[in-house]
């Protein structure tokens, strides 16, 4: 089918389920999830021949160790799926919230109130666990989706739509096309120039991908390049803790996007030979002068470098992060605060570790990807990063010349 007939069907989707009920949304979705547990041993067989073929690739040295770590869906990650599912349902409706009202003048109110943006144009390698979190959250949110995954999680992205979709013509009521699904090279470029039926393109990949897209599209592009996460081991540190904290933010899951890249430590931190040796210990590489300080490794590999107070630290994560997240580990809570407030990023932590950026940790059921960009949503974005607002005005009938003549006068009184 041409692409373009894919995008209207979406923008149909879109205005059919805008206003679809919260009970019905909820069905589907744990209906979804029911399949999906149902069908668990589809999923891995159909990931198997994926992973199969993603080896050959990895062995040539035509697929990074870690992109084929991301196409991997074993037990835990086909858990925290199908959880997730059933988490979504369970969160409130981020719809038709009224986010303020206000009475401009007497029997005349406004008020703000909560929308879906519309047609969501996915694009992402590797991960197959994202075609469930994000179709999840479009239904939730009340948004269409067109989700165009990488080739090489080609069995799985099919299974898990082809699951999804049958459990969605279980559900009466559900809109036909919510949830949609693309395969080809040329279907990426298209999705970019079709800016009459989608409104927001969420990228979820490498750095080059990203760039890729943003280059390529007028359309609004959610989502973050790289994720260059730091973490800043203060004088005042304790070593027990900042060991344990590093390590977790490196080898927990080395190739996510919330894996440390960068160690920064305080001149004056007495353990530092301590810490590195118990680092290496973990198999980590350390390297002390990278040729570039703004490497995503996506290995058990860390660029270490000494600074001598907060204020180089701040600087340096500035100037060389993604804006992703960011840590200190300090026991000075003056320092603490003003690394917090000082750097610039959508997640900045303290004596915790980096891995926490996450929607489901956050309590936000699943995530869509996470946002470094300064504009609507940011950070773990979740169900109310999916919507917008519009703005409703109820009167009867007053006109904009009697408050030009001065006849009538706004008193703008907020009611909520």
């Amino acid at each position: 089918m041409d692409f373009t007939e894919i995008a209207k069907k979406s923008k149909k989707a879109s205005l059919d389920i805008a206003g679809l009920d919260t009970g019905v949304k909820n069905r589907a979705l744990n209906t979804i999830a029911d399949e999906l547990e149902s069908k668990r041993s589809e999923i891995f067989d159909a990931n198997k021949i994926d992973l199969d073929s993603a080896q050959i690739l990895v062995n040539e040295g035509k697929l990074a160790k870690s992109t084929f770590n991301r196409l991997k869906l074993d037990e835990n990650k086909m858990r925290d799926m199908i959880q997730g599912v059933r988490d979504i349902a369970k969160l409130d409706d981020p719809v038709g919230k009224i986010l303020f009202k206000r009475e401009l003048d007497e029997g005349l109110v406004l008020s703000k109130v909560s929308c879906p943006i519309g047609v969501l144009g996915i694009i992402f390698e590797a991960r197959p666990d994202v075609i469930s979190q994000i179709s999840s959250l479009a239904i939730k949110s009340s948004n269409a989706v067109i989700l165009k995954g990488g080739k090489e999680s080609i069995n799985t992205n099919k299974k898990i739509m082809e699951i999804i979709n049958s459990a969605l013509g279980k559900v009466g009521d559900f809109p036909q096309n919510v949830i949609q699904q693309v395969f080809s090279h040329d279907d990426i470029a298209q999705m970019l120039k079709c800016d009459e039926y989608i409104n927001l393109i969420i990228p979820r990949g490498s750095n080059k991908l990203v760039k890729y897209i943003k280059e390529n599209t007028n359309i609004p592009v959610l989502g973050h390049a790289s994720g260059i996460c730091h973490i800043f081991v203060d004088k005042s540190a304790d070593i027990d803790m900042a060991v344990k904290l590093v390590v977790d933010s490196k080898t927990q899951y080395p190739s996510a996007c919330n894996s440390v890249e960068t160690l920064l430590i305080h001149n004056d931190f007495e353990k530092k030979n301590e810490l590195l040796a118990a680092l290496q210990l973990e198999e980590i590489k350390l390297i002390p002068k990278p040729d570039d300080w703004s490497t995503e490794y996506g290995d058990k590999i860390l660029s270490v470098k000494f600074v001598e107070n907060i204020n180089q630290a701040i600087e340096h994560i500035n100037t060389f992060g993604s804006g992703h997240t960011d840590c200190i580990i300090t026991n000075d809570s003056e320092n603490a605060q003003k690394f917090m407030n000082n750097v610039d990023s959508s997640g900045v932590y303290h004596n915790v570790s980096t891995r926490f950026a996450d929607g489901f940790r956050y309590g936000f059921g699943a995530e869509v990807g996470i946002s470094t960009n300064k504009t609507h949503a940011r950070g773990p974005v979740g169900l109310e990063g999916l919507t917008i607002y519009k703005y409703k005005l109820t009167g009867s009938g007053q006109i904009v010349d009697d408050y030009s003549k001065g006849i009538k006068q706004f008193h703008h009184k907020d009611l909520s």
